[in-house]
């Protein structure tokens, strides 16, 4: 099977990458561009595993907000609210790897959103 990149998608707080999209997981790269975040949400069919390789920002699991830096990871169960934002100058870069029965963008519940997405 070939892994490489499969696609790209912007959105108004960056865009993201899909390295590996198999029955198994999902890889992406994600890029949020300075002092921006992505919605507040849950996943109920996917849980995430996010490696940060580039900037700094801040990452929201509940009602816990954990400071990230290249080398730190956070890890995102089932149905745990979260969202992350980029605090600093330079782009927030990293790697989420997507376990779970299903990786589609519609299992996106959407809490909160800086950009009126329901």
């Amino acid at each position: 099977m070939d892994e490489r990149a499969v696609y790209s998608e912007h959105r108004p707080w960056g865009f993201f990458e899909v390295l590996s999209d198999t029955e198994t997981h999902k890889v992406k790269r994600i890029t949020v561009y300075p002092h921006k975040r992505l919605s507040l949400q849950r996943h109920t069919r996917r849980k995430e595993h996010w490696f940060f390789i580039h900037g700094r920002g801040v990452v929201t699991l509940d009602a816990d907000n954990i400071p990230v830096d290249v080398g730190k990871s956070v890890d995102i169960d089932f149905n745990v609210v979260h969202r992350v934002e980029n605090t600093g100058d330079d782009n927030l870069v990293y790697i989420e790897v997507q376990l779970g029965e299903y990786f589609g963008e519609d299992d996106i519940e959407r809490i909160e959103d800086d950009y009126g997405r329901v």
